[in-house]
């Protein structure tokens, strides 16, 4: 497997992360054993979650997905063969939320405790806070550093005037920098990444995991109308604003081009993105084995140019 650097991090990962989002919600327990085994067994390294995942679930508090994960670790013994990623700062209840000192410190402990290991290869700031300074937010992420409890920090869900800002306040004080951005990007939503933040990336050096890099389930194909929504009840009221002349049209691209290939439209879609210069690890969740394969085959799929134009015009982002 071919491993990418992490921003300036020396952090190395395989071009496709698992997203934890799953686990412990539409992935039991001994499901998502099997789909981390089979993952790290094939080579690939990066697993993300984070404290809130999956408290959107009725009956949920937050941290299962970080809980599964951790028996996983201690059960498998892979500790040592994996990156994990986690992120800090959504709304856990009773105002446990933001990236003050405070929060950081408390909500670090709480990760490391269900991840049952003793420090987190990449802790990530969920969401921005502007009711926080970046340089109460940098230092708490230095002290942790220091203590082996993070190794490198990264930014999630910040716009790009923000994380210039942030990433100038690092430099200016010698404080840890954001070394990663997890935007949200694929090929039905390009332009909010494309616009500003994917130049910033490339000069600054920051590398790039995007997260719904199928579309919430939508670039698989599986959702090719308003009858194919109840497949899924996690997933299919959320994709039925992508049934769009433009959407519908991305497929067929995806599907011209898997045929040439002989590879699902998923696998298609995550290889497109990861030939793309700025990104340097989609993130993409599966809930079965043969899900995970295809998405898997991405990282081995090298798209000739003439599929890379035909899926880029056809996703290009329109006015």
């Amino acid at each position: 497997m071919h491993l990418r650097p992490l921003g300036r991090s020396g952090l190395q990962v395989a071009p496709l992360a698992f997203g934890g989002n799953v686990f412990g919600w539409s992935a039991d327990e001994a499901t998502s054993f099997s789909l981390l085994d089979a993952f790290v067994d094939a080579g690939f390294n990066l697993v993300d979650t984070a404290d809130v995942y999956s408290r959107w679930v009725p009956g949920h508090a937050g941290g299962e997905s970080e809980t599964v994960i951790g028996k996983w670790l201690k059960k498998s013994g892979k500790r040592h063969s994996v990156v994990i990623a986690t992120k800090v700062g959504m709304d856990m209840g009773h105002d446990n939320e933001g990236l003050s000192r405070q929060h950081i410190a408390k909500s670090i402990d709480a990760s490391l405790k269900r991840l049952q290991t003793d420090h987190v290869d990449l802790y990530q700031s969920h969401t921005d806070d502007a009711d926080t300074s970046f340089e109460e937010t940098l230092e708490a992420y230095a002290k942790l550093i220091e203590a082996g409890k993070v190794r490198v920090i990264g930014a999630s869900n910040f716009k790009a005037d923000r994380l210039v800002a942030a990433l100038d306040v690092s430099e200016r004080d010698g404080l840890p920098r954001y070394e990663s951005l997890q935007p949200h990007y694929n090929l039905v939503e390009r332009a909010l990444f494309e616009t500003d933040l994917e130049a910033l990336c490339l000069e600054r050096g920051v590398g790039v995991i995007n997260y719904y890099s199928l579309a919430s389930g939508f670039l698989s194909g599986k959702y090719r109308g308003e009858a194919d929504l109840d497949k899924s009840k996690a997933r299919g009221g959320g994709v039925k604003k992508y049934l769009t002349p433009q959407g519908l049209g991305v497929l067929k691209a995806l599907d011209e081009v898997g045929r040439r290939y002989e590879v699902s439209p998923a696998t298609v879609a995550i290889a497109w993105l990861i030939a793309r210069k700025s990104i340097t690890a989609p993130i993409a969740s599966a809930t079965s084995v043969a899900q995970l394969k295809d998405l898997m085959a991405a990282a081995m799929l090298d798209l000739d140019a003439e599929a890379i134009r035909l899926i880029g015009d056809a996703s290009e982002p329109r006015a």
